[in-house]
């Protein structure tokens, strides 16, 4: 705990440097984000260790790594300056009209595919002077659904690297508020004409060729858990990092490819590929949009969080939730 003579000599601005080292895990990257020297954000950080009795950024040869005190201290420091801010936004009531404020997405990159367009296409209208910067959060490997695993992405929040994230993830700690957009499945994806949908199959299916997404290159994933109790097997011919590419291939190749409805249906047409309904159960999941609650005091992200929403909403009105993919 700070003392009485401790606090009278921390700045606050020691408190955002914490917060922008720890994101960055980097003193020169922080350095640029703070438009300060790197000497400038050393020096902070020597007083900060010293009112806090801790090295709090030990340095490697990549950039620095937090101690334990300095997660444990990420979270508390995260919730005063998101208080503070909050105080001083309100100084002035927020509006998206006039607002220049920028605020950072964390999303997997199927989701990012399907919600940040439109979501741009809402700022220009409402908000043209809102910035988003898109933050990719990573997928989980090996997770036992798309719903879990994404301990990381809560993390980010807490430490306010990210504002609001899009995750499948229908239940958040009680910390956070989480709102579902809607609620996704899977598709068959393949290249327009592809001979398996004419008879899409079980042992069809399991006689193609198969692509998988991956960041890790690891070629497993749900579909073969799901195979794998029927007693059945497929053959996983091309791992990808990410879904955009994986329709760049589907629409040139004899793959086929579990993906999101909403993804295959979205860019159906600008790649030219098809989705077919698949012929095993495959999971359900939710999608939703998360906040920390004290985050929301901002009316600048509660505003934000709303628009998602209204996004999300808008894309089932235009038949976004159709249970049919051009086929």
């Amino acid at each position: 705990m700070l003392n009485e003579t401790d606090l009278s000599r921390t700045d606050l601005n020691l408190l955002v440097l914490f917060e922008v080292v720890l994101e960055q895990r980097h003193v020169g990257r922080a350095a640029q984000q703070l438009n300060l020297s790197a000497s400038a954000v050393s020096h902070g950080l020597g007083r900060l260790r010293r009112v806090l009795q801790d090295p709090l950024f030990l340095k490697t040869p990549k950039g620095v790594v937090p101690t334990a005190r300095a997660n444990e201290l990420a979270a508390p420091i995260a919730d005063i300056l998101a208080r503070v801010r909050n105080v001083v936004a309100s100084a002035g009531p927020f509006d998206p009209a006039t607002s220049t404020r920028r605020f950072t997405i964390g999303a997997v990159d199927p989701l990012s595919a399907v919600l940040v367009p439109p979501l741009l296409s809402t700022l220009r209208r409402k908000a043209p002077g809102i910035d988003i910067a898109l933050r990719e959060l990573l997928p989980p490997e090996r997770a036992r659904s798309p719903g879990h695993g994404w301990e990381p992405a809560l993390a980010a929040l807490d430490t306010r690297a990210i504002d609001i994230a899009l995750l499948p993830l229908a239940d958040a700690p009680a910390r956070f508020d989480s709102r579902v957009l809607y609620d996704e499945d899977f598709v068959i994806a393949a290249r327009a004409g592809h001979p398996f949908a004419a008879r899409p199959t079980i042992e069809g299916f399991c006689a193609m060729l198969h692509l998988v997404v991956s960041l890790t290159g690891d070629a497993f994933g749900f579909v073969d858990r799901e195979l794998a109790q029927q007693g059945r097997a497929r053959r996983i011919a091309l791992t990808v990092p990410n879904f955009m590419m994986a329709l760049s291939m589907l629409a040139e190749t004899d793959l086929l490819a579990a993906l999101p409805r909403r993804l295959a249906l979205r860019h159906a047409r600008r790649f030219g590929v098809i989705g077919i309904e698949p012929p095993l159960a495959l999971p359900r999941f939710r999608i939703s949009a998360i906040a920390p609650r004290v985050a929301l005091m901002d009316a600048g992200v509660a505003w934000l969080f709303d628009a998602l929403r209204q996004v999300a909403a808008e894309g089932a009105r235009t038949g976004l939730r159709r249970r049919r993919v051009p086929n």
